[in-house]
């Protein structure tokens, strides 16, 4: 599940996750459906692990045509988010009448992101098992690994040690995972509701006991054909690269057959776009790197960049 997990990291660096909170806005009406307890009175951590490991390790593929990423300092972008197992993702964002502004996607070897405002212009790739070692690696302000976590799809690895569940207010269950890096032990905190056995926050720690990165989702739905469960909206946070971003992924459907799956996993061209390797030593200067973390969107006129409520 390495590969897909990159792309979002990359959304980051881009600048289209900005300074500043999340937005609240909302464009699809929610339409609230209860979810039943999945968890007993006083759960023990394996009930937990569990029951968030069973929907989460079920969930193939999903995809949404409505989803919609938000954000003080750029604009609402409506957006088509693709997700199948082990490593392909896709997310194709447009505003209004400019047309498409992002393409994001993975394959079974590589990943590949474009901005339509990024300056230069190009069509960044890497292929997956040249990322680790990659310039562009140093630049990140998170593990790549944990960010797919954030849409939903959350699981307790068994061979790493977990505490827990320690009760919080309001029902809900803190668990506590660490996790081994080159950097040292990280913490990962992961808040669990004591009723529905769905996952609420996730938080992690660097060695220092930093935070680094946190998402917290929302309004979780049952899925009427799998049964499975993900949340529609999803804030991501991090504190030390002073970004954050909401993604309202819509009614989400899983495990279904995906459109032109040909099409969905091949990297695009774009005229005018030069393709870049990021797994090129030479490919990634310091220029580069400024590039990417310009917030490239500024540039949209204020009028296209006020929301609808």
């Amino acid at each position: 599940m390495e590969g897909y997990r990159n792309v979002f990291v990359l959304l980051a660096l881009t600048g289209l996750v900005v300074p500043g909170g999340a937005s609240c806005r909302h464009l699809v009406p929610y339409n609230p459906d209860p979810l039943p307890p999945a968890l007993p009175p006083t759960p023990t951590l394996q009930q937990i692990i569990t029951v968030v490991n069973n929907n989460s390790s079920r969930i193939q593929s999903f995809s949404t045509d409505r989803a919609v990423l938000s954000g003080e300092g750029f604009p609402t972008l409506r957006a088509n988010v693709v997700f199948q197992r082990p490593r392909r993702f896709r997310l194709r964002a447009e505003l209004g009448l400019t047309g498409p502004e992002i393409d994001l996607g993975s394959n079974d070897q590589l990943f590949w992101i474009w901005v339509r405002r990024n300056e230069p212009r190009a069509l960044y790739y890497c292929r997956h098992e040249q990322f680790a070692a990659s310039p562009v690696r140093q630049a990140l302000p998170i593990d790549p690994n944990w960010l797919i976590e954030a849409l939903g799809i959350a699981e307790f690895d068994p061979a790493l040690p977990h505490q827990g569940p320690f009760p919080l207010s309001a029902g809900r269950l803190e668990i506590r995972t660490v996790r081994e890096t080159a950097d040292g032990p990280t913490t990962k905190v992961t808040i669990v509701d004591g009723v529905k056995g769905v996952v609420l926050e996730q938080h992690l720690f660097d060695p220092q006991g930093q935070l680094t990165a946190s998402a917290v989702t929302s309004q979780h739905r049952r899925d009427p054909l799998s049964g499975l469960v993900m949340p529609r909206i999803v804030d991501v946070r991090c504190p030390k690269a002073q970004f954050s971003m909401r993604i309202d992924l819509g009614n989400v459907e899983i495990n279904r057959p995906l459109p032109n799956p040909a099409e969905l996993w091949t990297m695009p061209g774009y005229q005018g776009w030069p393709a870049v390797d990021l797994g090129n030593p030479n490919a990634f200067t310091p220029g580069t790197e400024a590039t990417l973390r310009r917030r490239d969107l500024r540039s949209v006129p204020p009028a296209a960049s006020r929301s609808r409520s």
